[in-house]
């Protein structure tokens, strides 16, 4: 619980939020599926209603250094599909938090980069910069093929992504490219 009153809380739930939305954008409405997102959206709720202004931040899945398809490659972990995945590189997650606070924005978002894509060309694209083999195919999807997009947070904050799409964002993440994480964007 939060001490005190804030004047501002950013809260960061999750696209899970969404339940079987393939396509999500600022407009798509909560429909969870399972208790834990039905819980998400009942404290994404306790936020909005709190004596602060708010906004409520929905990531897609989160990668950066020693998290993501790159890193589950290295151990195996990996399993193969066609499924649509969207990310956001932690550094943009954090910029936009940084915006967000500083920003009198309101509402409800969906933040990732400008590129989904399916979990089988980020597999290959990792496989192929870190010299690794590729995963066996799985014969189940792991979760909902979901496309996010991020454009409205962004241009509501005025900020650019650093890691506009995985072909950046992992090899920096990765230590394939020389540089490090830092404030991932730049706020006009």
């Amino acid at each position: 619980m939060l001490g005190g009153s804030p004047a501002r809380v950013v809260y960061l739930s999750t696209t899970g939020v969404y339940g079987d939305a393939q396509l999500v954008d600022e407009s798509t409405p909560a429909a969870p599926r399972t208790e834990k997102h039905r819980l998400r959206v009942e404290e994404e709720q306790r936020v909005a209603a709190g004596p602060w202004s708010s906004l409520i931040l929905r990531p897609a899945a989160i990668y950066g250094p020693g998290r993501g398809v790159y890193e589950s490659l290295k151990t195996g972990k990996c399993r193969v599909d066609d499924n649509f995945v969207s990310r956001i590189h932690v550094d943009d997650l954090a910029a936009h938090v940084e915006a967000g606070l500083l920003s009198g924005v309101t509402g409800s978002y969906p933040v990732a980069d400008e590129e989904p894509c399916t979990s089988r060309e980020i597999e290959e694209f990792c496989a192929k910069l870190l010299d690794l083999p590729l995963p066996i195919e799985s014969a189940q999807a792991l979760s909902t093929s979901r496309r996010v997009d991020g454009s409205a947070i962004r241009r509501a904050l005025g900020i650019t992504l650093r890691y506009p799409s995985y072909r950046v964002g992992v090899p920096a993440s990765s230590g394939s490219e020389a540089g490090t994480s830092s404030s991932s964007l730049a706020v006009k």
